[in-house]
């Protein structure tokens, strides 16, 4: 919990005015048994009203201050604990902004969700606790046990019996604990990640009536959780009568030795009541004791979770630090080899071709065959296992991730949208736009005029993941992202798989006014004709490189699939 509590340091003077408090707190509750005792000898015994009214009115100042420590603790405590998780929360979405899609392959969304929400809150807890009654608990059995020996030693000794050996229980309690709680954290984990799959494939669910088998799919996971909880939470509860059982026990030889002692004439009536007291203070703060250590066994296991990502190096420490721009777009793959993390068969494989400032490529081959993973590498959101890519003559590497990525307009096979306004998406790729830029992109990527169709036009707001839009008008959105950051190099996974013929024929034309080097995968010849060179890919490697008539001369592969995408254009005649 090093890196956890080390967010702790910006509040050292409330945690300092927290504990001090809380020391307030527990000297007051300690000696108010003791005034008490004082009363009952020198007041009640004797029946001395002055006494009586004298120490009635220290119990008194004493229980205010004790009151007034309370409410002022709880303020400090709470700004430490809710400030705290402000921090960690902020800490967190920085580090995975900076995460590879490596590190990203290695932390579902479901398990990041979890550590953002649940896990940040268990610790915010605990350390709220931690400052109002953590540390009093057990300073107030230490306490109670010293103020007794202070009044009655033959008395107290009971206590130098059961304590240590509810200690060293809560500890054991404490440690198994934390394991069970490890497996509650994973299986919300789980619980999570089915039910976003649920509710991002609401419409594929009912298209294929698999209602049942989620269903099915959620009750055992959450089942799952449930047990598991209730394992956890069972076993720690357990402790709690056991502690109980201990000291109510203790507390009942309390009062027959005392009664003994008293009737013998060797203690007084005051000092047993001063030892019953604190007796009851030691079981209360005992009984606190599981609470504390099932809240701390949680906050264990989540702090465990939270600084597995918190440690994971950045990526962008690796960056150079240079002013080095990207000016034509030349782009040059020399040998280039790459697999996967968790994978071992690479899926690229001595890769190399280069391409001119400027020309436009289509790539072209079946699915696996490697198209998209060649979009991942140019970005360096993964770096290749062996080779060189070069851009305007230079490693990739030698220029800074803001800058290479800013160079490069993006358009993924699975459009993703934001949740705000239409002008809001486009703005995405270029924050600083003006209206005309961003209407001018969209006029370039086709989408213009059904934008201002919309009754709200540019400020129509968009559905989380653009549901409220077709699946055409999200991919001519994201396309008009990329388009407005005048990149020197366009890349399109598939992104026009959802456009008509015309409305694609307008878009290509469109984008020859924009001085960029373009790499478009396709799947369609008609679109792959309109590019300068095609590249046909096939299992990771470059199978044949040319214009459209070149490659239907040459190539046995390319030609198999022209002639089945004629096929399918052909007429049915029954």
């Amino acid at each position: 919990m090093k890196t956890i509590l080390s967010f702790l340091k910006p509040f050292k003077l409330s945690i300092t005015i927290a504990y001090t408090l809380t020391f307030l707190e527990l000297i007051a509750d300690l000696l108010f048994p003791f005034f008490l005792g004082i009363m009952i000898n020198e007041g009640i015994m004797k029946n001395n009203l002055n006494t009586i009214i004298l120490w009635g009115s220290i119990m008194l100042a004493v229980t205010v201050i004790t009151f007034i420590g309370g409410i002022i603790n709880s303020y400090f405590s709470s700004h430490v604990s809710a400030s705290f998780a402000l921090n960690i929360r902020e800490k967190l979405f920085t580090k995975i902004q900076h995460f590879t899609f490596e590190k990203l392959r290695l932390y579902p969304t479901s398990t990041l969700v979890t550590r953002f929400t649940n896990d940040v809150r268990q610790i915010q807890n605990t350390i709220f606790m931690a400052l109002r009654i953590m540390v009093r608990a057990p300073l107030l059995v230490l306490g109670s046990i010293i103020m007794a020996f202070i009044v009655n030693f033959k008395l107290s000794m009971i206590f130098l019996i059961t304590v240590p050996l509810l200690i060293a229980f809560i500890y054991w309690v404490l440690l198994k604990g934390s394991d069970m709680f490890n497996k509650v954290q994973e299986s919300v984990d789980y619980v999570n990640r089915v039910l976003q799959e649920n509710i991002a494939g609401m419409r594929i669910i009912k298209a294929f009536v698999r209602r049942d088998f989620e269903n099915k799919r959620f009750t055992l996971s959450n089942n799952k959780l449930a047990e598991e909880t209730q394992t956890a939470f069972r076993f720690v509860e357990a402790s709690m009568p056991i502690l109980l059982f201990v000291m109510n026990v203790s507390l009942v030889f309390i009062l027959w030795i005392g009664n003994k002692q008293i009737i013998a004439g060797t203690t007084n009536v005051g000092d047993v009541v001063a030892i019953v007291n604190y007796a009851l203070r030691t079981v209360m703060a005992i009984s606190m004791f599981t609470f504390l250590a099932l809240a701390f066994s949680r906050a264990k296991a989540s702090s465990e979770r939270i600084e597995k990502i918190l440690n994971e190096p950045n990526a962008q420490e690796k960056d150079k630090n240079n002013n080095d721009q990207i000016t034509d777009g030349k782009i040059e793959f020399n040998n280039i080899t790459f697999t996967y993390p968790d994978q071992k068969t690479p899926i690229l494989e001595d890769l190399s071709f280069s391409i001119s400032p400027g020309e436009s490529i289509a790539l072209i081959g079946s699915t696996g065959s490697g198209k998209t993973s060649l979009f991942q590498l140019l970005p360096r959101l993964y770096e290749p296992d062996t080779g060189t890519i070069y851009i305007d003559d230079k490693p990739i590497s030698t220029y800074p991730i803001v800058e290479l990525r800013q160079s490069i307009g993006y358009v993924p096979q699975n459009p993703l949208l934001f949740s705000g306004t239409i002008a809001d998406n486009i703005k995405f790729g270029k924050e600083e736009a003006t209206k005309f830029e961003v209407e001018q992109a969209a006029k370039d990527a086709q989408i213009h005029e059904t934008i201002i169709s919309f009754p709200n036009k540019y400020n129509t707001i968009v559905g989380q993941r653009g549901v409220n839009l077709s699946g055409g008008q999200k991919q001519r959105l994201s396309i008009a992202r990329a388009l407005i950051r005048r990149p020197k190099i366009l890349m399109f996974d598939d992104s026009t798989s959802a456009l008509d013929l015309t409305t694609e024929a307008y878009l290509l034309n469109a984008l020859q006014k924009y001085r960029c080097s373009m790499l478009l995968i396709t799947q369609k010849i008609s679109t792959a004709k309109r590019a300068d060179r095609i590249i046909l890919l096939d299992e990771g490697t470059v199978l044949a490189i040319g214009t459209h008539n070149k490659l239907l001369e040459e190539s046995e592969l390319y030609q198999k699939i022209v002639e089945s995408q004629m096929e399918k254009e052909l007429p049915y005649v029954k």
